[in-house]
């Protein structure tokens, strides 16, 4: 019997990386986007483009990369309240999480990656969530992720697995596990084609393009760097 996932992938290296991790492990690949008022969508029109060059460099994969999907969440921004959906500074807010914090995205996300898996019978998520090197945000925990998945199996009627194949690295070792998974190859098309600054700056930089200023650019640079130092 093959095997499915579909992978939450936003066009960042994150789930670049959790894209061709599922690429080794599973028959078939399918992809979900959101599309949720982010200030930062340059990351939805690099999604694209990645998924091509993906099926271009790496034929093995080809065959197994299958329909890509794009929802729309524009709950979040209507809510708004964070520096990812609206004109804020980003920094620590009163409340101890970064200003780049986002209620309930992720849990919104694996909802609505469980539903269209449900849909077309894929049950095994994978998301880019991690707790080592981030930004503190509560729904990127395992706890939370294997919570929701839980709830999700249970509204579902389906044993949903959400997989997290960076929750416990990292970033350091997440620009490692794109080289074991796919070489330089990987690496480069990471360093070309991701997006994953907060603000959307499209500079280029030796670890990726960003504003180099932001959490989100300092954690890649800083994993960029220890990486090749390694």
């Amino acid at each position: 019997m093959s095997s499915s996932a579909l992978v939450l992938f936003s066009g960042g290296q994150d789930s670049t990386v959790c894209l061709a991790w599922a690429l080794a492990r599973f028959d078939r690949v399918e992809t979900v986007g959101f599309d949720y008022g982010q200030r930062h969508a340059v990351e939805l029109k690099a999604r694209p483009v990645i998924l091509e060059k993906l099926r271009a460099a790496f034929p093995q994969w080809a065959a197994r990369l299958g329909a890509d999907h794009l929802l729309p969440l524009d709950t979040l921004k209507a809510i708004g309240g964070s520096a990812l959906t609206d004109a804020m500074t980003i920094e620590m807010g009163e409340n101890g999480l970064p200003t780049t914090f986002v209620p309930g995205r992720n849990v919104m996300f694996l909802t609505a990656a469980a539903a269209l898996g449900y849909r077309r019978g894929i049950f095994d998520l994978v998301g880019g969530m991690c707790e080592t090197d981030f930004s503190g945000y509560p729904d990127c925990r395992g706890e939370t992720v294997q919570a929701t998945a839980r709830a999700l199996s249970l509204g579902l009627a389906r044993d949903v697995k959400v997989h997290t194949p960076l929750m416990w690295i990292d970033k350091a070792a997440t620009w490692q596990l794109a080289q074991e998974l796919g070489g330089a190859k990987l690496v480069d098309l990471i360093v070309a084609e991701t997006v994953t600054c907060y603000e959307g700056d499209p500079t280029p930089h030796d670890w990726g393009h960003g504003c180099g200023k932001c959490p989100s650019c300092e954690l890649r640079a800083s994993g960029y760097k220890k990486y090749r130092a390694a």
